[in-house]
């Protein structure tokens, strides 16, 4: 059907500016892959978020297997992560060897606890993946860091949704053995639909990543006497911990690291944007109690969605009304990992989670690109009212 308002792949637009940008890469950058843009993004991206490297790369899932080939799980190691996040904040994790302990999120913040995380640790627990989900900072991150570094687990951050956030000026993604961002298309910055940064401080993990990330590519340990021989470069495995490691190809281009360099520059604005135009889409809903957002009027929250959970099961009812009657196109998000397929046959499809799962059937997820007009605004504002009346919500 033809929605009036469309729940949009794209977070944002480019200005001129940017494409410039972008045009001037397409022209200047040689090679396209691996130069002097890489360079600048991960400097610029350091500069604001205060890590101490950042690594561009594909992707933010290609953040999150080298990730998980850092952390070198043996027999019977075990994450705890929460059910309800996007799929590849876990899998990766599996396919390096790791078993998954499901941890509930709170029903209020929608995200992750450290005493639902303190339920699932055992003795085969080896790391813990944090999901700054929605664009909103773990209140208790610095605790969680804490008790992570008291029992010698790691704490792997994945910052996809929240790039900017802070809690008592620290910026998400610097609590964490392991950070991971995102600049994927429906993001509040992306760099051409795809693109990611993994941010350590710890230097072993930064000496490698380099390997990891670009098919195992470093210098001869020997002087030659002549460039081209033996080869242009050499090619060899990652060793930590006396472990080698297999290489991968997870670069990402010069256009857009170009790209986000320039991104970088007006992020706080956009997520600022988002989150004043939040505050007022939730503020004039507040007579409605039975649509429960999570209201967050700081930097500790940069809305990449705009999600409520609804009371009275009328959730489907709502959507109903907002969907073929008013063209307004909703989703809903996060089905709990545990229920699909993909982790019931991988022998994952237990879960003591019920926040997640009341949280999952009663949620809506409203569009919320950058990009929306104050027409089309004003239009959802207006429609959820009226059909929230319609189906009684109080």
């Amino acid at each position: 059907m033809d929605f009036k308002i469309n729940f949009s792949g794209t977070g944002h637009k480019y200005t001129k500016e940017e494409v410039d940008v972008v045009v001037k890469a397409m022209n200047d950058a040689d090679p396209l892959t691996q130069g002097r843009y890489r360079d600048e993004f991960e400097t610029a991206f350091c500069r604001y978020n205060g890590n101490r490297f950042a690594f561009s790369l594909c992707n933010a899932t290609a953040a999150l297997e080298i990730t998980a080939q850092l952390c070198l799980f043996k027999k019977d190691d075990e994450i705890i992560a929460p059910s309800h996040t996007f799929t590849s904040s876990v899998y990766p994790f599996v396919k390096n060897g790791a078993k998954v302990v499901w941890a509930d999120i709170d029903l209020n913040t929608r995200v992750i606890t450290l005493e639902n995380i303190k339920k699932c640790v055992t003795k085969n627990t080896k790391a813990i993946v944090v999901v700054h989900l929605y664009g909103f900072i773990i209140p208790e991150i610095s605790q969680i860091a804490d008790f992570a570094k008291q029992n010698n687990i790691l704490l792997i951050e994945d910052v996809a949704q929240a790039m900017g956030t802070q809690m008592n000026k620290k910026k998400a993604g610097n609590f964490g053995d392991f950070a991971i961002f995102s600049f994927h298309s429906h993001k509040n910055i992306t760099t051409l639909g795809e693109g990611g940064i993994l941010a350590v401080n710890d230097k072993k993990y930064a000496d490698i990543i380099p390997m990891l990330r670009h098919n195992g590519h470093c210098s001869f340990d020997y002087e030659r006497a002549v460039y081209w021989k033996p080869a242009m470069g050499n090619v060899d495995m990652a060793m930590l911990d006396g472990e080698n490691l297999m290489p991968n190809n997870y670069c990402l281009g010069e256009v857009e690291c170009a790209l986000g360099t320039k991104l970088i520059e007006r992020l706080d604005e956009m997520n600022e944007f988002k989150r004043k135009r939040a505050i007022k889409f939730i503020d004039e809903l507040s007579n409605f109690k039975d649509i429960v957002f999570h209201r967050i009027d700081d930097d500790r929250h940069n809305y990449h969605l705009l999600v409520a959970y609804i009371k009275a099961a009328k959730r489907d009812e709502l959507m109903k009304k907002l969907v073929y009657e008013k063209a307004i196109k909703c989703v809903v998000q996060y089905c709990p990992l545990n229920r699909y397929p993909l982790y019931q046959k991988l022998g994952f499809g237990k879960a003591n989670c019920p926040n997640s799962d009341e949280f999952f059937d009663n949620m809506i997820s409203f569009p919320f690109q950058y990009w929306m007009s104050d027409e089309d605004f004003t239009y959802m504002l207006k429609a959820t009212k009226e059909a929230a009346s319609e189906v009684g919500l109080n």
